[in-house]
């Protein structure tokens, strides 16, 4: 199961529904293509979690050598294909990936890669893009994955997978790529079958300094204007309230919500939650 983690927050309005259209989209929409026979090289990157781990944990040899299952491979443009909307799009609108084509990409990472999360079924479920920005030339999709790698005596979450995949939409070519863990303090959840005599798991949580697969360079994002686009901030918070129900909720701090309930004269809820709530790290 899940640490807990108890979180006290204060509701003094109604819960409300947060826009995941951004109001600086516009109606104008394009159409995103990829030339399947060209080729893409992907690197992949597993760094050690063992100094993360306590010492229970250290214990689990398949964890401690974690690493990638295949430092670089060549994979036909045809598997990014997952990433592109069958339709056309505009900035902000977001769609579902295809996992056929993206589990490729996974194992390279891990050869047993999952999606349907053992714990946490859900909401939490999913593979989503989101076009962030784009000119006449590129176009810029972000997106968000949630998967697990089964390994032999357990499993190991990541917190999320996140990234960017550039298009040249001239070329219909990949001209970058990144799909990565990002960095926290604990960005990973385990749970490791330590007696296989016992019925349960032990569950833990430990830190990856780099778990990621990535094609091109990223300078790419930094020197290309884009004419028509939203921040990557409100990317990345569209993408996570189609994941998360609790973060549609405008939740206050204690001290805060004590000073409107009081000036509002409006009751105060005091919530305790069990699980994640913007990732699967716990």
């Amino acid at each position: 199961m899940k640490t807990l983690t108890v979180v006290v927050l204060v509701l003094t309005i109604l819960s409300g529904q947060l826009n995941a259209e951004n109001p600086s989209a516009t109606n104008n929409k394009i159409t995103l293509k990829l030339d399947d026979a060209s080729e893409v090289t992907v690197k992949g990157f597993i760094a050690p979690v063992e100094e993360s781990l306590s010492d229970a944990f250290r214990e689990w040899d398949e964890l401690v050598n974690l690493r990638v299952d295949d430092p670089e491979m060549h994979h036909p443009a045809s598997v990014f294909q997952a990433f592109l909307p069958q339709t056309s799009v505009s900035v902000g609108d977001l769609w579902v990936l295809d996992m056929t084509r993206i589990v490729t990409l996974l194992k390279q990472l891990h050869p047993n890669p999952n999606f349907f999360l053992h714990i946490n079924a859900g909401d939490s479920l999913g593979l989503w893009a989101c076009l962030r920005a784009y000119n006449d030339q590129y176009a810029d999709i972000v997106f968000r994955i949630h998967a697990e790698f089964k390994l032999q005596d357990g499993w190991f979450t990541p917190s999320q997978f996140t990234g960017h995949l550039v298009i040249d939409r001239i070329e219909e070519k990949v001209a970058f790529f990144e799909m990565y863990v990002p960095k926290s303090i604990i960005n990973f959840d385990i749970n490791w079958k330590m007696d296989k005599n016992a019925s349960g798991h032990v569950t833990g949580t430990g830190f990856c300094p780099k778990m990621e697969l990535r094609a091109g360079t990223q300078d790419i994002l930094e020197r290309v204007e884009f004419t028509t686009s939203i921040t990557q901030e409100e990317a990345e918070r569209t993408l996570t309230l189609r994941f998360y129900k609790s973060q549609q909720i405008n939740w206050v701090p204690l001290a805060q919500a004590l000073e409107k309930a009081q000036a509002q004269q409006r009751p105060i809820h005091v919530i305790s939650i069990d699980g994640p709530l913007t990732d699967e790290s716990c």
